[in-house]
């Protein structure tokens, strides 16, 4: 059986460390990272991941543009996506639905629930 395969896309390394291990070890994801929204739409588009978590808050290209650019793009706009953020007020709820995320995942996450909240919202 082949490990399924995660895109994870935040600019900050410690968070990014934090959740490749939470999901390689407690949802057995192979785990793939990228720094920013550009390197992370290069990614998606060569390696093809079963699912992208994607950090809203990044400098140069947010997700929220990162989001749209993978939409954009035939070869990635079936990849679900959960973003990742720390904006959870009601009304950024209702954006980030209509805008056809999978799923939402507060910043400040709890590690050791992690690979349930990732696994929750792709069912």
């Amino acid at each position: 059986m082949t490990s399924k395969q995660i895109l994870v896309i935040d600019d900050e390394d410690d968070i990014r460390q934090l959740i490749q291990t939470c999901l390689e070890i407690m949802g057995g994801w192979k785990v793939l990272t990228a720094t920013s929204g550009n390197q992370g739409l290069l990614l998606a588009q060569s390696s093809q991941p079963d699912a992208i978590l994607l950090d809203v808050m990044m400098p140069d290209m947010d997700g929220l543009t990162t989001f749209q650019k993978l939409q954009a793009n035939q070869i990635t706009k079936n990849i679900p996506v959960i973003l990742l953020t720390a904006r959870g007020r009601a009304n950024d709820q209702r954006l980030f639905n209509d805008l056809g995320v999978r799923g939402i995942i507060s910043k400040p996450f709890n590690p050791q629930k992690l690979a349930v909240q990732v696994a929750a919202a792709l069912k």
